[in-house]
C-alpha cells in the first residue's frame, strides 16, 4: 500500500514536471517525421493482465518490428528525434500515466509482450507477481546492452529482494544511467556480472560472490 501511495505521488509530481518536456518532444516528433506523437502497444502487467503502454514515437510510421532482434544505434527505422529520445529515456515519460492508472509502478520489471512472458521459466515468471515499472534493476545494471535472459534474471532478483530502500536506490541510479544516455542500445553488447553469480551492489540485498 505504501509503495502504491509513493507511485501515485511520484507519478503525479513527475508528470507535472515532465509536461513541458513532453510538449517540446511532441513538436519535435511532428517536425521530424509524419505520423502520431504517441505509440501504444499491448503489454503484460501484473498477473499477466494486458494493458496499453504509452511511449513517445521513436520510429518511422509503417516500420515492422523484428521479433527477437535487439534495437541498435544504426537502426534505420529510428528517426533522428527518436534516437535522442531513446538515448535519454525521454520516450518513456508518458508511462507516468500508466503509473497513475495503476497498470505500472515507478520501479519494477519492464513490461513485456505476452509472448515474451510465455518464454520465461518458473523463476523468471515471478516478474508477473508485481506491477511492471518505469525502471528497474536491469535498467541500472546494463539496460539494453545486456542479453534479454540476463534482464529477466535481474527482474527475478528484484522481486525476491524488493523493498522501498532498493526502489529509492534504483530511482537515483536511473538519473545517472538512463537520463545520462548510457546503455541505450545493444551494440556493443555488455556482459556484466550475472545476477545469479554475483550480487548487484544495491542496498537491502545480500548474496555471496
Amino acid at each position: 500500500m505504501l509503495k502504491r501511495m509513493i507511485d501515485l505521488v511520484g507519478a503525479a509530481c513527475g508528470l507535472c514536471a515532465a509536461a513541458p518536456l513532453i510538449a517540446v518532444a511532441a513538436v519535435a516528433i511532428k517536425l521530424d517525421s509524419p505520423g502520431p506523437v504517441f505509440y501504444t502497444q499491448l503489454r503484460s502487467g501484473r498477473h499477466g493482465q494486458l494493458f496499453r503502454v504509452i511511449k513517445l514515437r521513436t520510429m518511422r510510421v509503417g516500420t515492422r518490428p523484428v521479433v527477437g532482434a535487439e534495437t541498435r544505434a544504426d537502426d534505420p527505422r529510428i528517426t533522428r528525434v527518436g534516437a535522442f529520445l531513446r538515448r535519454t529515456g525521454l520516450d518513456e515519460l508518458p508511462q507516468l500515466i500508466c503509473v497513475l492508472r495503476g497498470d505500472m509502478s515507478l520501479v519494477g520489471p519492464r513490461p513485456l509482450l505476452a509472448w515474451e512472458n510465455e518464454q520465461c521459466d518458473a523463476r523468471q515468471a515471478t516478474r508477473l507477481h508485481v506491477r511492471p515499472g518505469l525502471t528497474g534493476l536491469a535498467q541500472v545494471n546494463g539496460r539494453n546492452r545486456i542479453d534479454p535472459a540476463d534482464r529477466l534474471e535481474w527482474d527475478a532478483r528484484y522481486v525476491e529482494t524488493m523493498n522501498l530502500r532498493l526502489d529509492l536506490w534504483i530511482v537515483l541510479r536511473t538519473v545517472t544511467v538512463v537520463l545520462g544516455g548510457r546503455d541505450a542500445y545493444h551494440d556493443p553488447p555488455l556482459a556484466p556480472p550475472h545476477p545469479r553469480r554475483r550480487a548487484a551492489r544495491t542496498p537491502g540485498t545480500a548474496c555471496a560472490e
